[in-house]
This record gives C-alpha cells, structure tokens and sequence, in this order.
C-alpha cells in the first residue's frame, strides 16, 4: 500500500477486512454503482407495486405549516441526520396512515424520473453546505492555518491523549450537525499524520467520533427537541397529558459521550491502526505543500487568527445574545427555537474559518493579496468536481427510493415483527435496537426511523412498565453505529474523497473496512452499556427513571 508498510503476521480478524477492502475497491465506481442501484429500484418498485405491498400504521407527523412546494422523495436540508430548525420546530400529531409501494414505471412514476432529476439535485442540500463550508476551510487549509492549528494541538496536547481528543471532539460536534464531517474528519488526518501515525486512521477516529456516536453529547442538541416532540405524541397515544421533557435522556447521554469516545479511542489504537501499518508518506506528497513558515511568522499569524476569531465573535454575539438581535427568533426572541442563528450554523462556521484563515496568512505571509485568496477557493472548488458529480447520482437514487416508499414499508414490517414477539421487556428494548441498526443501512436520518418507530414502541412499552425514556434511550443506542458503514451516508463521497488524498487507491471498500470495527464494537459496547444501565435501574435524566 503506497505510503504504508503492512505489519507481519496478520490477524483473521484483519485478513478478513482486508478482503472486504479488496472486494469493495474491485466494484465499479460508486457513481456507476448508485446508477446500478437506481435502476434497481424502478424495477424492484414496479414488481412490488404489481403485487399491491402496502402498511398501515401510526406515525408521527409534523403540524403542516405553509412552505415552498417540492417533489416528493427530495430533501431541501443537508444531512441524514437533522432538518434544520425551521422545519421541525413545530408540533407532532399521531395519525394513521397506509403506505403503497409506488412504482416508478408508471405514468406518474416516469414523469416523476423524469420532471424531478433538477430539483432532486439542488434540494439536496448536502452539495450547498459542502460548497459553503469549503469556501472557509479551503482558505484556511491553503494559507496554513489548519496544519499550524494541529501542530499547536500536538504540542500542547498531554502524550498518548491525541486519539481521545479527536474522539470527544467529533462527537461533541453533533451539536452543529454538519460541522464534524466537514471540518473534523479532514483535522484527524492531518493531526496524525503529523505526529507521524497513519492519517486513515485519524480519518477513521474523526468519522466514528461524529458518525457512530451521533445520538448523543454532552448539551442538549437540536436533535433532542425532535426526537423529544414524537416521543411525547407517542406517549399521548396510550397516556394523553404524560410527557418527557428534553433532559429525559440526559444523564444517560452524558455517560454514552465519555464511554463512547474511550470505546472509539481503544478500536482505533488497538485494531484500526494496527492494521494499516507504519505511515511513510506516499500519496500525501502529491498534496499541496505547506508553505515555508518560519516559528516567528506562524506564532503571528496565530496570534492574527485569534484576533480575527475574536472579532467573528464579537460580531456574532452582537447579532445574536442581544435581545432583538437579527439571529434570534423574531417572534419568540429564542436564539435556539426556529432561530436565524441555528439555521446561519453553517454559514457562520465558513465565515470563521474565512476570516482567521485569512488573518493566518496575512500574518504568516502565506497568503499575499487577492488573487491567492482566489486561488485557494479554486483549488479547493476543483478538488470536488468528481464529488459533485457523485452526489448528483446519489440524489437521483435517494429520491427514486423515497418515492417508491420502499423504506417506510420495510420500517414498518420489521417493526410488526418485533410488536408481536412474545419476549421480556429487555429482550424487545434489544430488538428494537436491532431493526434500528438494520433500518439505518436504509434510513440513515434519526427522524424518519423514529417518526415509524414511537408510535409502536412507545405505548407499546408503556403497557409493559418501560417509560418512554427507556424506549427512546435504546432508540439512540441503534440508531448510530451503522452510520458510518451505510451506502446512503450523504458524506461518505466526502470520507471517500479524503482517503484518496493519503492512499491512492482508496474507494468505497478501504472506507467500509476502516468503519468496520468501529460499528461492531461500538454497537456491541454500547448494547451492553444500555443493559447494565437497566438492570441496574439509573435514571436517565433529572426526574427520568427507568421504569415508568
């Protein structure tokens, strides 16, 4: 492997994975394979169609409210993970509905293929947060800033800690939802590399930090409030004026954050990296080279970046903290509910990153006038012409499986399955994070699966003694870990993209078998975590037992 040196005497375990990079680097393109996949699922939709497959269920809905229209099976927010706040800041109502698979060989379904493919691709909004926020780190990147933030990481940072912190770092991040992949990954590779361990592996930790341990933190996240809103619709199915409130899961989620990041830590140094071997450079040096900064101009240069930072802040915090302010709800006055500022998350990370990067290389004279300012956000923007492409595809698919309903179908018969298995109640909370974790090879988004979910396992538990804390506690626990293996990760071109930067050769093989150790383990350690925290009944928030 260019740039790497294989250990001696490899392990099954490691043959194994090695084998599964092999094959997943021997199929075609991901871009051919997700044309593969499209074809697929007109095809499946239209033989599932014939044969009328259709559920009835409840599920969680949010209140209508008046928005731009859209083709069905498009998505007008960035990730898989979270919409942004102005669309789920509204109430959840439970209602039944049926659900028919939807052939896309109809006449319908054809206009629908053929009338959406434009509107597929710019309401998939991944493309935009990835252009915006690439404006700010490609400055950033190209004038220094990062590799000298790194270098300062290193050397302040206690010995043998650095996995740890990239680690908590990238789970952490959850709270700005897309920051992680976009930010954190790229700075685990760096990180490692510069103290001389192999970037994949700082890759890997970065992406299972913020991918495999998704669900939970250490603040209450945007993701809480919504998951808390179905919940309590959920409840009111079975016990109408009982609610959870958002620190219901708290305690548990505090724990999760600490445990998971020693969990993620100990895979990466003990199976991870041992497997890729020694770091020797290779790839890497076809990459731009760092500019030659001596100690005194990159101590100035940081010293400008903070200056920078700080004056970002001041003005962020003028726009925001200030009652009135433009970033604040202009109703409610909420800097967090339905708020500018939540929603500029995105938007104020690239202008950050902007303006120290550019501070850095005015300092550190790496970056001399406008046009190599220009020319670090072409350079950055020509990088991700083969990404775009990729995601174009990767939209088409998406949309043609949400039209067809294939998802929700599958959702809710794994979900019958379970209801009607005549098992304890610690046996159903594992099932239930057993059709998570299979649901999220298909559903990646923490929203759709338990929007199918609450409304059948909530009361369901609820009969059974088990408080709806509970149940959304083992909701979290399934819902991550495959998250960084699953195909329809909207980021996974992204992870892709950057391996090949340090190993030539990478594709979507060298990813899935880098992630997964993480998934295995994470999703075995975690399960286990959970049941001890059952047996021996700990609350899971303020006020939150266990049982109900």
């Amino acid at each position: 492997m260019s740039g790497e040196t294989a250990p001696a005497g490899r392990t099954l375990g490691q043959k194994l994975l090695d084998g599964i990079e092999k094959v997943g680097n021997k199929v075609p393109h991901p871009a051919m394979i997700f044309l593969a996949l499209c074809a697929l699922v007109i095809v499946l939709s239209a033989i599932l169609a014939a044969f009328d497959v259709s559920v009835t269920y409840d599920a969680a809905e949010s209140v209508p409210v008046p928005a731009h229209e859209i083709y069905d099976g498009g998505t007008d927010y960035p990730s898989t993970q979270v919409p942004p706040v102005s669309n789920y800041d509204h109430p959840y109502e439970i209602h039944q509905e049926t659900t028919k698979i939807e052939s896309l060989l109809t006449g319908d379904g054809v206009r629908f293929i053929f009338t959406s493919a434009t509107t597929n691709f710019t309401n998939f909004g991944v493309v935009a947060v990835i252009l915006v926020a690439m404006v700010g780190v490609g400055v950033a990147e190209e004038a220094g800033l990062i590799a000298a933030l790194v270098r300062k990481l290193v050397r302040t940072a206690p010995a043998g800690s650095l996995t740890f912190i990239i680690v908590l770092l990238g789970v952490l991040s959850s709270v700005a939802s897309d920051a992680g992949y976009l930010v954190l990954i790229p700075l685990g590779a760096v990180a490692f590399m510069s103290v001389g361990r192999h970037p994949l592996a700082g890759i890997a930790a970065a992406f299972a930090g913020v991918g495999a341990a998704f669900g939970v933190n250490v603040l209450i996240t945007p993701v809480d409030g919504i998951v808390t809103e179905i919940t309590n619709e959920a409840i009111g199915l079975v016990s109408p004026g009982k609610t959870i409130n958002l620190t219901a899961n708290l305690y548990f989620s505090i724990a999760s954050t600490l445990f998971l990041a020693v969990v993620i830590t100990i895979v990466t140094e003990k199976l991870v990296e041992p497997r890729l071997g020694a770091w020797t450079g290779g790839a890497v040096a076809e990459q731009t080279e760092e500019p030659d900064v001596s100690a005194e101009e990159e101590g100035r240069g940081l010293r400008y970046a903070l200056w920078g930072l700080l004056a970002v802040a001041v003005a962020i915090s003028l726009l925001s903290f200030i009652p009135g302010a433009p970033l604040r709800n202009p109703e409610t006055g909420s800097l967090f509910d339905d708020s500018p500022f939540m929603d500029a998350l995105i938007f104020l990370i690239m202008l950050i990153f902007l303006v120290t990067g550019l501070c850095y290389g005015t300092g550190a004279r790496t970056l001399k006038g406008t046009s190599a300012v220009m020319e670090a956000i072409t350079k950055t923007f020509s990088g991700l012409g083969g990404l775009i492409f990729l995601l174009l595809i990767i939209s088409q698919f998406i949309a043609y499986f949400n039209y067809s309903n294939m998802a929700t179908v599958a959702a809710v018969k794994l979900a019958d399955v379970l209801e009607r298995a005549d098992v304890g109640p610690l046996w159903l909370l594992l099932g239930l994070i057993l059709v998570t974790i299979i649901l999220d090879l298909i559903i990646p988004g923490v929203i759709p699966k338990w929007a199918i979910l609450a409304p059948v396992f909530v009361p369901l538990f609820l009969q059974l003694g088990i408080a709806p804390q509970t149940v959304l506690a083992a909701y979290r626990v399934g819902d991550s870990p495959a998250n960084v293996i699953t195909p329809l990760m909207v980021y996974l071109p992204f992870i892709v993209l950057l391996t090949q930067k340090y190993k030539k050769t990478s594709g979507v093989g060298t990813v899935v078998s880098l992630m997964m150790p993480y998934t295995i383990v994470v999703a075995i350690a975690w399960v286990l975590f959970f049941v001890a925290w059952y047996l021996i009944g700990i609350p899971l928030g303020p006020g939150a037992p266990v049982d109900a």
